[in-house]
């Protein structure tokens, strides 16, 4: 096992701007979909419980960008998780260009920090995080320092 959870895709015209390089946006949107993917692949119980009580909010996103990429350049986002609170959770990203010649490069590199919540919207209150999602998160826990 890699230790990261990774969800692949390419990029295509409607994520780049004007000048041909991807939107800055698209990274943060990448973020919420691989770990949309985690969900749906790695704890589904955990969907069951987004239908009922449960919200999982996104407190704080980041993203640092060391070079520039384009449409159709295969990416790798792979998703770590950083840190397991009680009510919060914190992930890592690293985005990695996949070369056809099978070499990697590093991005961009980028953090969210999500927070469990139960209740009706009006009156919704911190909650821990629950088991089936630690469980599920475990084997992607960043035991090593990034460089």
């Amino acid at each position: 096992m890699e230790g990261y959870f990774e969800y692949r895709h390419t990029v295509g015209f409607e994520e780049t701007n004007i000048v041909g390089n991807v939107y800055y946006v698209n990274y943060l949107r990448w973020q919420g979909r691989c770990r949309e993917m985690f969900l749906k692949e790695r704890a589904p119980e955990v969907l069951a419980d987004l239908q009922d009580d449960l919200k999982l909010f996104t407190l704080k996103v980041d993203c640092e960008f060391y070079a520039e990429i384009t449409a159709f350049d295969e990416l790798s986002i792979r998703m770590r998780l950083v840190e397991l609170g009680q009510t919060q959770l914190q992930f890592g990203f690293d985005y990695v260009r996949l070369d056809p010649a099978g070499g990697e490069t590093l991005i961009a590199r980028g953090n969210q920090r999500v927070a469990c919540m139960r209740g009706p919207n009006t009156r919704t209150v911190p909650a821990r995080v629950p088991e089936p999602l630690a469980r599920a998160l475990e084997p992607y826990l960043l035991s090593t320092v990034r460089s």
